[in-house]
C-alpha cells in the first residue's frame, strides 16, 4: 500500500532532524519539499528518487496550497513512499493537517513524523529559554502573519496581557503592528523582545530590543526569522551559546 509521510525537517540545523524523518527520507521514492527545509537533506535521499520543489515565499508562492494537495496526492498514486518534507513541524502552522485531510479524503495512508519547531528551537540557539523557572510559566505560539482571506482576525490579543513568553512565528513584516498592539494592551515600550533569523543555522542573526525600538533595530534582518516577546529575553546575555553571525 502506497503511503505519505508528512515529514517535519526541523528547523534548519540538519542535525536536529529526527531519525524517523532520516529513515523516510533515505527509502523515499519522492520527495515535496518546501523552501525552509535544510536542502542538503534531500542529499540523504536514495538513488532515482524524485525532488518536487513546492516553496512558498513571502507574497510568491512557487504553488498554492491546493495545488500542492493534489500534487502529494497525484504522487502517492504512482509511488510506494510519498516524503511530504515541510520546515520544521508539519502541524505548527505548516498546513500539514490540511494536507492530511485532503489524503484522507480520497484514502490515500498517511503518517506524521513531528519535527523540531523553530518556536523552541531558535529561542534555544539564541539562549533565550522559553520557559525558565522565576520568570516564566507559560509560552504562546502565536501566527505572525494570518491568511489575507480571513475577514475577521483570530488572534486572541487581549490574551496576551498576562502571557509570560509569547513567540510569533512568520511576522517579521508585521513586527510594526505586533509591536503597537502589545504596548497598547499594556506591556511597556521597553518590555523586552528579540528577533532571530535563519535560527540554529549558521547564518543565524539575533537582534534584541524592546517594544519601542525592535521595529528599527530589525529594519535589514532577513526571513525566516521569528519573534520572541517576554522576560525570557533578557537572560540571552547568559546564555547565549551559539554564536551564528551574532
Amino acid at each position: 500500500m502506497n503511503k505519505v509521510y508528512l515529514t517535519g525537517a526541523g528547523p534548519g540545523d540538519i542535525e536536529l532532524l529526527t531519525i524517523k524523518a532520516l529513515r523516510v527520507i533515505k527509502e523515499a521514492d519522492v520527495i515535496i519539499y518546501d523552501r525552509l527545509a535544510n536542502p542538503d537533506i534531500l542529499k540523504e535521499a536514495k538513488s532515482g528518487c524524485e525532488f518536487v520543489y513546492v516553496g512558498k515565499e513571502d507574497g510568491r508562492h512557487i504553488m498554492p496550497q491546493d495545488d500542492i494537495n493534489e500534487v502529494i496526492y497525484q504522487n502517492a498514486l504512482k509511488h510506494k513512499c510519498v516524503v511530504r518534507l515541510k520546515g520544521g513541524d508539519p502541524f505548527v502552522f505548516g498546513r500539514g493537517g490540511e494536507e492530511a485531510l485532503y489524503l484522507l479524503e480520497r484514502g490515500v495512508k498517511f503518517d506524521v513524523i513531528p519535527g523540531i519547531t523553530s518556536a523552541i528551537s531558535a529561542p534555544a540557539y539564541a539562549g533565550i529559554p522559553v520557559t525558565h523557572r522565576g520568570v516564566s510559566v507559560s509560552f504562546r505560539v502565536v501566527t505572525g502573519h494570518e491568511s489575507p482571506n480571513k475577514k475577521i482576525s483570530q488572534i486572541p490579543w487581549e490574551n496576551f496581557k498576562s502571557d509570560d513568553t509569547i513567540v510569533f512565528l512568520m511576522g517579521l513584516h508585521n513586527l510594526p503592528r505586533i509591536s503597537k498592539k502589545l504596548i497598547e494592551l499594556g506591556k511597556g515600550s521597553d518590555y523586552p523582545v528579540a528577533v532571530i533569523s535563519k535560527g540554529t543555522t549558521k547564518d543565524q542573526i539575533v537582534v534584541v530590543g524592546t517594544l519601542g525600538n525592535i521595529v528599527e533595530k530589525a529594519k535589514d534582518v532577513p526571513t525566516p526569522a521569528l519573534i520572541v516577546v517576554g522576560r525570557v529575553v533578557e537572560l540571552r546575555d547568559q546564555l547565549k551559546w551559539f554564536e551564528g553571525n551574532d
